[in-house]
């Protein structure tokens, strides 16, 4: 499974009709479509669709037609990010009406091809599962500790100062078993 860390957008003109499709990270989603709502006051149709890992590790799926032909446009963006195996999200379809009805073949292999579009121009990054980790630490070793996150690519989630620091660590299972190791003595693990 592959995801993306940053939006990327191309656009599609077939027949005078303008697609311009907007490849974002799922956590993004929401307020990228309100966004481009608000950018785009005289656009036809905000198509959608997106997977996402739940906290059970499973794979969630959703898309949305914004009054296309029903299965014309919302389900062939999804098929698209499921056959490019896009975990964690979201595509966005902005659509121009340029005066000339496609029909329903060609309103699916409009949407497709502006999603495929889009995924052709893309850095993915291969997931792997996290894991989260709370641990607290003197202040006298934060810096080691910091060093330790970024040479184990540990992602400090948030850090908290309190009587000591405490942080809120995310990274790969291999990567956090490597800096537990590295850190036991110095640090109380709180999970």
């Amino acid at each position: 499974m592959k995801f993306i860390s940053e939006q990327f957008s191309q656009i599609l003109e077939v027949k005078q009709s303008k697609f311009i499709a907007y490849l974002t990270p799922y956590d993004e989603y929401e307020k990228l479509l309100h966004k481009l709502k608000a950018e785009h006051p005289k656009a036809r149709h905000f198509v959608t669709a997106f997977r996402y890992l739940n906290e059970y590790d499973q794979i969630v799926e959703h898309s949305s037609d914004d009054g296309e032909p029903k299965g014309t446009s919302g389900k062939p963006s999804l098929m698209v990010l499921q056959g490019s195996d896009l975990i964690n999200t979201a595509v966005i379809i902005v659509r121009y009406f340029g005066g000339t009805k496609l029909g329903t073949g060609g309103l699916v292999r409009a949407y497709s091809d502006a999603v495929n579009l889009v995924i052709e121009s893309c850095d993915f990054f291969e997931y792997k599962k996290e894991k989260e980790l709370q641990i607290s630490i003197a202040y006298t070793h934060v810096r080691m500790l910091e060093y330790e996150c970024e040479t184990c690519e540990i992602r400090i989630v948030d850090k908290d100062f309190g009587d000591s620091v405490t942080y809120i660590l995310r990274a790969s299972e291999e990567n956090m078993t490597l800096f537990v190791h590295k850190v036991q003595r110095l640090a109380e693990i709180l999970e």
